[in-house]
């Protein structure tokens, strides 16, 4: 089990929007890239996925939502974080066809970040904050929006499970967006139950050739040996081996945002 991380090699600051204050650990130098943890928190594995970024010349930016910061993942701690994750109304996590308000506040340190110069911001969301990127694209400074297994809405219903996690409204900005050459890409296990595949179809029904899709096979029989649980394609479920798919999507990752982004 991975011990717990202290973070003392990340710079730390305040930052205040909308009446919310909260940490937020910062590294490296470059083009900005807001990386947003996955549930329970910002574990060690989150950390190290953002050191990773920093180390290819990126300046990462990764605030703390929720959770204790450099806790390590334990079944415990993600089901007590998931409960809360569901009622709060920050999230809006159960509820299909409407943006999680956290967003405006993300947007807001989007802005914040972005300095003259810069060719834009980065966004990657994971898992609970999968879809954020989508929501952040309202923020014209958002350029480079990453979406690693975007779980939102929760509920199994067909409405839910299709759904990407914004409201009309929003979604009609994104597609906006889209045609103005604003690329998104978007991670998954293909057997993940909690990121099912009508959620991509829509995604590329409303985006089109904007939309990069990397789905990586999870089935019975995979030529890796991927487990059908798999879901965290860049932290826990992660095999830093060079061949491996989730390596594969990593480095892809890293190469959409510098195309993006600007050199790094």
């Amino acid at each position: 089990m991975t011990g717990r991380d202290d973070l003392g090699d990340f710079r730390t600051w305040t930052f205040t929007a909308g009446g919310r204050t909260r940490t937020v650990f910062e590294q490296g130098d470059g083009p900005p890239v807001v990386v947003i943890h996955e549930m329970p928190g910002l574990t060690p594995e989150a950390a190290a996925f953002a050191r990773r970024l920093a180390e290819h010349g990126f300046r990462v930016v990764l605030p703390s939502l929720f959770g204790e910061p450099g806790r390590p993942m334990t079944a415990g701690y993600v089901v007590r974080q998931l409960a809360w994750g569901c009622v709060s109304a920050e999230f809006a996590a159960l509820r299909a066809g409407r943006t999680s308000p956290i967003t405006r506040w993300l947007r807001a340190l989007a802005r914040a970040v972005h300095t003259e110069g810069d060719a834009g911001v980065g966004v990657v969301g994971m898992c609970f904050t999968g879809g954020f990127g989508l929501a952040m694209m309202l923020e014209p400074c958002v350029v480079a929006p990453v979406l690693s297994q975007p779980s939102l809405p929760l509920l199994p219903t067909p409405r839910c499970r299709r759904d990407v996690g914004v409201s009309p409204d929003d979604l009609a900005c994104v597609r906006d967006r889209a045609r103005s050459g604003v690329s998104v890409l978007g991670l998954r296990f293909t057997h993940d139950r909690v990121v099912p595949p009508g959620r991509f179809e829509r995604l590329r029904a409303e985006l089109g050739e904007r939309f990069e899709a990397i789905e990586i096979d999870s089935g019975p029989g995979n030529p890796w040996g991927i487990p059908r649980r798999a879901h965290s394609v860049l932290t826990v479920d992660l095999v830093d081996e060079p061949g491996h798919p989730t390596r594969a999507a990593l480095e892809r990752v890293v190469a959409f945002l510098r195309e993006r982004l600007g050199r790094a």
